[in-house]
C-alpha cells in the first residue's frame, strides 16, 4: 500500500472514530510484537470506544482492504496478537465490567477487561472465574477467548471455552452476530446458521473420527463441537478461533464457587518423568491443580526448600474451611505413589512463593542456567494424560538428538507441557535447526495421539505444522469455517488458516546481527556477555510488567509505577523494551540513540529498578534508560534538571558553607520559584532544607569520634570494626541519620569508622545519564576507598539507593577490568545487614509499636530487605512497610513535568497507608527520597530511618548518646 493510502485510511479512521488512533511511529512499534519470536509492523493502532467504534473501524478498513488484528493485553505466545494492518487494542477503552450475576453464577465482560479485575469483582460473592493463565494480572478475557487459555485450575473448571456462556461479535463485514449456548441459539445472518449447518452436516462422520479427544486440544477450530450430540455448541466452536473469524465486543462468562481455604501438597518424584506418570493418577481426588515441574526450572535456591526430589508436582486442594483443604492434602501426600517426599503447605504466603516460581516460568525459562537463551518457538503441546510420562522421554531424547536444551514444566494434570528451548533463532542455521526440530516434534506429539497446542493457539508458531495432526480434509475444513466467518480474509491473516511459515517473520531477524559488532555502550552488561542487543531480548513480552497493583499474587512488587498510573504501553517496561528494540533494528524508529520516540517513553521510567527483581527475565530498564540518555545527550545541550539535580553532590559541596541562607531563600516564594525555574524543578515542589552542620562536620569536630575517624583493622579493642559512609544525601540533607546510626552501631558493640576521604557513589549522574562523569566519580571512589578494600572492612550505607549504585552500578559500568568495583560491590552492607552479620548477639531496643512507611524500591530490587525486617521484628515494630514505589525516585518527582505522575505513585499504596494508620505509628522511611515524598505529601508525623527510630530508644548511657540524638 502506498503512502497515500495508508494516509487516506489514517484519515478515514480518525474521521468516523470517537477513541484513539495511532499512526506514528512510537505507537506502531509498541504494536510489533507480542510474547512470541514474530514480529509484524502495523500500519497503525487503533483504541475503540465501543462496539460502534469497532463496526465504524471495520468499515473503513474493509473499504480500503486494510486486515485488522484484535489485541488485549499482548502476551499471546503464538504470535496471534501482530499484524500488518490496523491493531485494534482493546485494552485501553473496552475494558469494563459489565454486570456480575451471582444468583445466574456469570459475568457479562468487555473483550479488553483483565482477568484478575473480574477474579477481584467476583471475590466478595464467594465466586471466581475458573480459567487462569499463568499471565491472570494482564491477560484480558478477549485474549483468553481467542485462544482458549487454561490455566492451572483446568482439571477443575476446564478451558476458557468451557467457561463462556455468550458473545457478541463483529464479522470483518461489520454483521453483529450474537452467539449463545447450546440452547440458547445464535442471533446470526442467514448466510453463517445456514453455511455452519451445511459444513456440519455434510461431514458428519470426519467430525466425529478425526478429532482427539483429551482435555487440552486446543489446535485448530473446535469444528466437533457443532455436532448434534454436542448441542451444536457455537460458542464453544468460536472460542479459540484466535481473532480469525470476528471480533468481540461482549461475552457472558461462567463463574465458579471459590473454595473458602486451599491447600499445597507438594510431591517430590525422581524425575519428571516419573512425575508425570503420577500426575493423572491423582485427578481420582478431584484436586484444583496438578502442576508439575522438574529442578532445571525450579533452580537450587528454590529447590532447597522443597521436599526432595528431581521434580515436583503442586496439587492444590480446597475445603469450606483450612482443617478440610489440609486434610484432603495430607490424603493425597499420604496416597500417592512414587513419592521421594512430601509436604503440605496451609500457609497462604508461602503458597504464594511456590505458585510464583511457577508463574514467573514463561520468563524464568528463557534463560539456561548457564545464561544462553531459550525461546518459545516449541510450547504448550498436550498429550493424553496417561501418556504424559512416556512422551516425555521421548521428548528430553529428542532434544537429545537436535543439540538442544530445555526445561519442561506445565500443567501435568491435564497432560500439557510447556517448554522454553535454546534456539538460536538469530543465525539462520539456528534457524533452520528450529524447523527441523519443530517437524519433528510435531511428529512426536501426535505419535501419542496429543495436539500440538494444548494452550494459547496454533498462531504463527504451529498453524504450518497442523496438517500433521489433521490430515488435509480436516484442513480443508478449516480454510471453509474460516471463508465462511471472512471471505474476504481480512482478520488476522497467516494465523491458524493459510498460515506464516514457522521460520518467517521471527522478531530477531530486525536486529543487528553479531557479525556487526556489539553496539557501542557504556554499561558491560555483565548477564548478557557485554552485548546490549541481548540486553534488549531479555524482554521476552509475557508483561508481567501489565499489572494494575504492586500488591501481586507472589507478593509486594515495585515494576512498573508508571504504567499503573497512565496504563499506557509504553509507560510499562516490555513497552520501553519494545522502543529500544525498533530503535536497534531501526525500520520504525529510524533516528537511532536520538529518537524522540525512546526519550519519550524512557521519560516517565522512575528508574525505580523494579524490574530488575520482579521482570521474570530480570530486564533492568534503569540501566536502559540510563545507556539511552548518555547516548542521546552525547554532545548536546542537556535538560536543566540534569545540570542541577546530575551534579547535585558538586552544589551541595558548594553550598554546605552557606546552608541558613540559602534555606530562607528556599522558602520565600519568589526566589524559589526562580531557583526551581532555573534548576528545572516542579513549582509544586518545596525545596529541601540544607543541613546547618553537615554529617562530616559533626564527625571531624565531636569529641566522641576521636580516635575513630581512618580506617583500622578488622577488629579495635575487641569490637570488630565498620565503615560508615556517609553519602550525599545523609552528610548534606539528613545528617540526623548518621548521627544515629553510630549510636546504633556503637550500642551494638561495633567500631564505626568513616572513610580517609569524601566519596561519592555516582549515582546522580548514572540517574541522568552522564556516564562518563559517573566512571570518573567511581574511580576516585575506588581510589579513596583502597584502605577500606584493602582491610576488608565491611562499608554500612544508610541510603538505599547509593548503597545499590555501589553494589550494582559500580561494577557494571566500570566492568571486569577493575577488580576493586567487585571487592567494593561485595562489601557494601546496609545497616540492618552489618548488625546481623557483626553483632549477632546484639538485642535492639523494643519498641512494641506499630510501623508504617516505604521500603525503597532500590532496596526491594537490588539490596534486599530480609536483613531489615528481622531486625524490626527483633525491635517489636509489627507491620508491613509498603511495597511498590513512593514515586519521587530521587531526581524523578522534582523535574519540572513529573510531578503529577510522582503524586500518583505515592497514591497506589503509601499516602493511603500513612493516613490509615495510627497516631502512635512509627513512620519508617531509610531513603532520602521516601522521606521526602512523605513529608511534602503527606504531612503529619515526620518519616524516619530505622536507625533513628532504634537510637531514640537506646538508653542514654549508651556509647556517643551525648551526641548522636536524633534531631527534628
Amino acid at each position: 500500500m502506498t503512502g497515500g493510502r495508508i494516509g487516506e485510511v489514517e484519515q478515514a479512521l480518525r474521521g468516523v472514530l470517537r477513541g484513539e488512533v495511532e499512526w506514528g511511529a512510537g505507537a506502531r512499534a509498541l504494536m510489533t510484537m507480542d510474547a512470541s519470536n514474530y514480529r509484524k509492523v502495523p500500519l497503525g493502532v487503533v483504541a475503540p470506544m465501543d462496539a460502534e467504534d469497532v463496526a465504524a473501524a471495520l468499515a473503513v478498513c474493509r473499504e480500503h482492504g486494510v486486515p485488522v488484528t484484535a489485541r488485549g493485553g499482548g502476551t499471546s505466545i503464538a504470535g496471534q496478537a501482530i499484524g500488518t494492518g490496523v491493531v485494534m487494542d482493546f485494552t485501553r477503552h473496552m475494558n469494563r465490567l459489565l454486570e456480575i450475576d451471582p444468583a445466574a453464577l456469570t459475568a457479562r465482560v468487555q473483550p479488553g477487561l483483565v482477568l484478575d479485575d473480574l477474579r477481584r469483582a467476583a471475590a466478595p460473592h464467594g465466586l471466581t472465574f475458573g480459567p487462569d493463565p499463568s499471565t491472570h494480572s494482564r491477560c484480558t478475557l478477549g485474549g483468553m477467548i481467542g485462544n482458549n487459555a487454561c490455566g492451572s485450575h483446568s482439571v477443575a473448571w476446564g478451558t476458557t471455552a468451557d467457561n463462556v456462556r455468550a458473545l457478541d461479535v463483529l464479522t470483518y463485514r461489520g454483521e453483529p452476530v450474537g452467539l449463545r449456548g447450546p440452547a440458547g441459539g445464535a442471533a446470526m445472518p442467514d448466510r453463517l446458521r445456514e453455511g455452519i449447518a451445511r459444513l456440519t452436516d455434510g461431514h458428519l462422520a470426519l467430525l466425529r473420527t478425526a478429532f482427539p479427544q483429551l482435555p487440552r486440544r486446543i489446535s485448530g477450530y473446535a469444528l466437533d463441537l457443532l455436532l448434534p450430540e454436542h448441542g451444536r455448541d457455537v460458542v464453544r466452536a468460536f472460542s479459540g478461533s484466535e481473532g480469525t473469524l470476528g471480533l468481540l465486543t461482549e461475552a457472558t462468562v461462567a463463574l465458579v464457587p471459590a473454595p473458602a481455604a486451599r491447600a499445597l501438597a507438594v510431591l517430590g518424584y525422581a524425575d519428571e518423568s516419573a512425575a508425570a506418570q503420577a500426575a493423572h493418577l491423582l485427578l481420582a481426588w478431584q484436586p484444583l491443580t496438578v502442576e508439575g515441574m522438574a529442578a532445571d526450572l525450579v533452580g537450587e535456591a528454590a529447590a532447597a526448600d522443597l521436599p526432595r526430589g528431581g521434580a515436583w508436582l503442586f496439587v492444590e486442594t480446597g475445603g469450606d474451611s483450612p482443617a478440610q483443604a489440609r486434610a484432603r492434602a495430607r490424603e493425597i501426600c499420604r496416597t500417592a505413589d512414587g513419592v521421594t517426599g512430601h509436604a503440605v503447605v496451609a500457609d497462604p504466603a508461602r503458597q504464594r512463593a511456590l505458585w510464583r516460581i511457577r508463574e514467573d516460568a514463561a520468563g524464568t525459562a528463557t534463560r539456561m542456567p548457564d545464561g544462553t537463551e531459550a525461546w518459545p518457538g516449541w510450547e504448550d503441546c498436550a498429550v493424553p494424560p496417561v501418556r504424559l510420562g512416556a512422551y516425555l522421554r521421548d521428548f528430553r531424547a529428542l532434544l537429545a538428538d537436535h543439540g538442544l536444551r530445555g526445561a519442561p514444566y506445565g500443567h501435568f494434570g491435564d497432560g500439557c507441557v510447556h517448554v522454553r528451548i535454546d534456539f538460536d533463532l538469530i543465525d539462520p542455521a539456528g534457524v533452520a535447526r528450529f524447523r527441523r526440530f519443530s517437524e519433528a516434534a510435531a511428529d512426536l506429539v501426535v505419535s501419542h495421539g496429543g495436539s500440538l497446542s494444548g494452550e494459547h493457539g496454533d498462531g504463527r508458531a504451529r498453524a504450518e505444522l497442523l496438517p500433521k495432526m489433521y490430515g488435509p480434509d480436516v484442513i480443508a475444513l478449516f480454510s471453509d469455517f474460516k471463508d465462511l466467518w471472512d471471505p474476504d480474509g481480512g482478520l488476522n491473516p497467516g494465523t491458524l488458516v493459510r498460515p506464516d511459515l514457522i521460520d518467517s517473520n521471527l522478531r530477531f531477524a530486525a536486529l543487528p546481527s553479531t557479525a556487526s559488532g556489539p553496539v557501542d555502550v557504556e554499561f558491560t552488561y555483565p548477564g548478557d556477555g557485554g552485548d546490549f542487543v541481548a540486553a534488549v531480548r531479555r524482554c521476552v513480552g509475557v508483561a508481567k510488567c501489565r499489572t494494575s497493583t504492586a500488591a501481586g499474587e507472589g507478593g509486594s512488587a515495585v515494576m512498573c509505577p508508571s504504567f499503573r498510573v497512565t496504563g499506557e504501553e509504553r509507560h510499562s517496561t516490555r513497552g520501553r523494551a519494545r522502543l529500544l528494540h525498533e530503535m536497534l533494528a531501526g525500520e520504525v524508529v529510524t533516528d537511532g540513540w536520538r529518537s524522540a520516540e525512546v526519550k519519550g517513553a524512557l521519560d516517565l521510567c522512575l528508574s525505580c529498578k523494579g524490574c530488575r527483581s520482579d521482570c521474570p527475565v530480570g530486564v533492568d530498564m534503569a540501566t536502559y534508560k540510563a545507556e539511552f540518555l548518555h547516548q542521546h545527550y552525547r554532545g548536546r545541550l542537556r535538560p536543566r534538571a540534569h545540570y542541577s539535580m546530575g551534579w547535585l553532590p558538586v552544589w551541595l559541596k558548594i553550598a554546605r558553607k552557606f546552608a541558613r541562607p540559602l534555606n530562607f531563600l528556599g522558602r520565600t516564594r519568589s526566589t524559589a520559584w526562580v531557583a526551581k525555574r532555573i534548576a528545572g524543578i516542579a513549582n509544586a515542589r518545596d525545596m529541601p532544607e540544607l543541613a546547618p552542620e553537615t554529617f562530616t562536620r559533626w564527625w571531624d569536630t565531636n569529641d566522641t569520634n576521636e580516635g575513630q575517624r581512618r580506617p583500622v583493622g578488622g577488629s579495635q579493642n575487641g569490637a570488630r570494626t565498620v565503615v560508615l559512609l556517609p553519602d550525599t544525601f545523609t552528610d548534606h540533607l539528613s545528617p540526623e541519620v548518621g548521627r544515629a546510626a553510630v549510636r546504633v552501631l556503637r550500642a551494638a558493640g561495633l567500631h564505626v569508622t568513616t572513610p580517609p576521604a569524601a566519596v561519592c557513589c555516582g549515582l546522580t549522574w548514572v540517574s541522568t545519564g552522564q556516564l562518563d562523569r559517573a566512571k570518573l566519580v567511581m574511580r576516585r571512589t575506588l581510589d579513596r576507598l583502597a584502605p577500606v578494600l584493602e582491610a576488608g572492612l565491611p562499608l554500612v550505607v544508610l541510603e538505599p539507593s547509593c548503597a545499590a549504585a555501589l553494589r550494582a552500578d559500580l561494577p557494571e559500568l566500570l566492568g571486569p577490568r577493575d577488580p576493586r568495583a567487585a571487592r567494593l560491590a561485595a562489601s557494601v552492607r546496609t545497616l540492618a545487614e552489618a548488625l546481623e552479620e557483626y553483632a549477632p548477639g546484639w538485642d535492639p531496643p523494643r519498641l512494641d509499636r506499630t510501623a508504617v512507611g516505604q521500603t525503597h524500591c532500590h532496596q526491594h530490587a537490588v539490596l534486599g530487605d530480609a536483613a531489615d525486617r528481622r531486625l524490626r521484628e527483633r525491635a517489636g515494630l509489627t507491620g508491613e512497610l509498603t511495597g511498590g514505589c513512593c514515586g519521587l525516585a530521587g531526581n524523578f518527582g522534582f523535574e519540572d513535568g513529573h510531578y503529577e505522575v510522582s503524586a500518583a505513585c505515592a497514591e497506589e499504596a503509601l499516602l493511603p497507608a500513612l493516613r490509615a494508620a495510627g497516631p502512635d505509628a512509627a513512620v519508617l522511611a531509610d531513603g532520602f527520597s521516601c522521606r521526602t515524598q512523605i513529608a511534602q505529601l503527606a504531612g503529619g508525623p515526620r518519616a524516619r530511618h530505622l536507625a533513628e527510630v532504634l537510637a531514640e530508644a537506646l538508653p542514654d548511657d549508651t556509647p556517643g548518646a551525648g551526641h548522636a540524638r536524633p534531631t527534628g
